[in-house]
């Protein structure tokens, strides 16, 4: 055959590589001298990469559903589209964890890392970059947190173009006493 390499085989004096391990898996010793410390390290990898299931980081689907209904509906507008954040920056419901000014996260108003529970009471809209600038602050005031806040001016055309592009028509709230555009 021409142009073709031929096929390269494997030595029988070399032995084949051992099979791959699971994160977090170790070669223990079964000596009865480091039983009890095999086991200790078990148990603190077991706590170590197993999640817990009643202290979620991320807020639960239900807790965000509810968290958006908390926040400052957006006169004129569909409620299930646009909101307010905590600081009066419009979001867009679609837009989410990306660094756009309508961009929006689920806050931990007490920050995770500090104790505060992913529940429906410490969960607020926050505008993505707002939210990034603060971490895991707790002593910013709501006019420094204003300041970082990424500006954008839009008007009703632009949140009609938004909904159109993400879901193909434009609904308005029931307060907007306007035309409806389908």
């Amino acid at each position: 055959m021409v142009g073709r390499k031929p096929m390269r085989r494997r030595r029988a004096d070399h032995p084949p590589p051992p099979p791959p391990q699971s994160f977090g898996a170790t070669a223990r010793a079964t000596s009865p001298r480091s039983s009890t410390s095999a086991s200790a390290v078990a148990d603190l990898d077991e706590l170590l990469y197993t999640p817990s299931a009643s202290e979620p980081r991320s807020f639960p689907h239900a807790v965000k559903q509810q968290c958006w209904e908390k926040a400052e509906k957006v006169p004129g507008r569909d409620p299930e589209r646009w909101r307010r954040d905590a600081l009066g920056n419009i979001v867009f419901r679609k837009l989410v964890g990306c660094p756009g000014c309508l961009c929006h996260d689920y806050d931990h108003i007490v920050p995770y890392s500090k104790g505060g529970k992913s529940t429906l009471e410490n969960c607020q809209v926050l505008q993505a970059t707002v939210n990034r600038s603060k971490g895991n602050n707790t002593e910013i005031s709501k006019s420094e947190l204003a300041q970082r806040s990424a500006y954008c001016r839009v008007s009703g055309r632009d949140m009609d173009l938004f909904e159109l592009s993400a879901f193909g028509n434009v609904r308005r709230g029931p307060d907007s006493g306007g035309c409806k555009i389908q």
